[in-house]
């Protein structure tokens, strides 16, 4: 059926009153359910204002009770989708994070009550904070309250550009992989000895994402001279991420060497998330979703897409949070969220259907097992992994809820054939 259609087409078949793919039924038996218990579960991401965190704030719950940059705004996100009244918390989410900026536009990644979480040391904010703003204030249809944070935002997006850029490429780079979310991702490194020295698919396509919606929010607050300046940039970083990361031979992107630009041919979750702001072209984006993320060689499992391909050295399926969260192998519902949207873009609609529902029976067994869910999940038997009960109260596991809540919004749009939460 996939040759029948190119994407545009499939993406309008797939939605309405009528889609090709005959699961739709069972499909929306599924999304009930699994709308039912995250309405139960979903009250324990949100935490009332405490300390240096002046708003209400959302935090992955179960183990996790800080505010951490990527995951609030996945979170946020969520509820945003949820009712234009819940949109708040993802404005409240951007305002805790301006608070805690210094002069100089350091935010950190994780904030607890007490300010700064000091035992993981520097850690700088990914590129999510312009996004979070855009997003929050379309779901809320007002801009205005952003006018007095926008010199914030600018200063924020100045120290990236001080600290994260490199001025031969204009590719931003993570100093470590730990600070990048994917904490072990072997396309990047934790060895100090290579701190620095990775331009990375994933933070340059945030990066552009923020510029965008700087532009956007430019634009909303008649700020014409900066929305000029960064939709500029934002064409300036389009023109290297393409240039620099994407390997047309190899039908991928890679990150690349900041000193040699040689590519780190490792098949891992970051390379597919410029597929998200559809960076490669048609032919290209299908191709390299064919070969590597579709394909059970690679990143496909029976319980949705791994984050390393199985043909990689390091995949395992280890469980582990400390000293970082594997990202080797396991299955992530916040991967996989991204991962759909990819192929959503290059008109793989059965494909994002499929992965769907197989996040969604994958939680709900996990919520009907042990009345939570988990990080990730082993990619070959579908266990679920960490948090393990090395991380657990009396012996039980206090779960994880957090940003696993988008595999309602991945049902949803698979359903309605509508992929645009994320869409600037």
């Amino acid at each position: 059926m996939d040759g029948l259609f190119n994407a545009k087409e499939k993406r309008i078949i797939g939605g309405g009153d009528f889609c090709y793919n005959r699961k739709l039924a069972p499909m929306k038996n599924l999304m009930e359910e699994i709308s039912t218990k995250f309405d139960v579960l979903k009250a324990q991401v949100i935490q009332p204002a405490e300390g240096k965190l002046s708003y209400d704030y959302l935090i992955p719950g179960g183990y996790y009770k800080q505010l951490w940059d990527w995951d609030g705004f996945f979170i946020g996100i969520y509820l945003a989708t949820r009712s234009p009244a819940l949109a708040r918390y993802l404005k409240w989410w951007a305002l805790n994070f301006v608070n805690a900026t210094t002069p100089e536009g350091y935010t950190s990644g994780c904030i607890t009550p007490k300010g700064d979480r000091k035992d993981i040391g520097h850690f700088p904010m990914k590129p999510f904070l312009a996004q979070g703003c855009y997003f929050a204030a379309r779901y809320l249809g007002d801009f205005s309250w952003i006018e007095p944070i926008y010199s914030d935002l600018e200063r924020i997006i100045s120290y990236r550009e001080n600290h994260l850029l490199d001025v031969q490429s204009g590719l931003f780079f993570w100093e470590t992989a730990y600070q990048s979310g994917a904490d072990n991702n072997p396309a990047l490194s934790n060895d100090p000895n290579e701190a620095r020295s990775i331009l990375a698919c994933d933070i340059n396509t945030f990066q552009l994402r923020e510029y965008k919606c700087m532009a956007k929010i430019s634009k909303a607050l008649h700020k014409q001279e900066k929305q000029t300046l960064y939709e500029e940039q934002s064409n300036q970083l389009h023109s290297a991420i393409t240039t620099h990361l994407l390997f047309p031979k190899e039908h991928s992107f890679f990150n690349i060497n900041k000193e040699t630009f040689e590519p780190i041919r490792c098949i891992s979750y970051s390379n597919f998330i410029p597929l998200i702001e559809e960076l490669a072209p048609q032919d290209m984006g299908r191709a390299m979703i064919n070969k590597y993320l579709w394909n059970h060689e690679h990143m496909l499992s029976k319980f949705g897409l791994r984050s390393l391909s199985k043909q990689d050295q390091k995949y395992n399926n280890k469980n582990i949070i400390l000293p970082y969260s594997n990202w080797r192998g396991p299955i992530w519902p916040i991967a996989n969220y991204l991962y759909s949207i990819a192929l959503f873009n290059y008109g793989f609609i059965d494909e994002q259907q499929d992965l769907a529902v197989r996040l969604g029976e994958l939680c709900l067994n996990d919520i009907n097992s042990f009345g939570s869910m988990h990080e990730n999940y082993h990619a070959d038997t579908g266990e679920p992994l960490a948090p393990s009960k090395d991380h657990a109260e009396n012996g039980q596991s206090r779960g994880f809820i957090g940003w696993n809540l988008l595999v309602e919004t991945m049902l949803e749009s698979a359903f309605d054939g509508k992929m645009n939460h994320l869409e600037i």
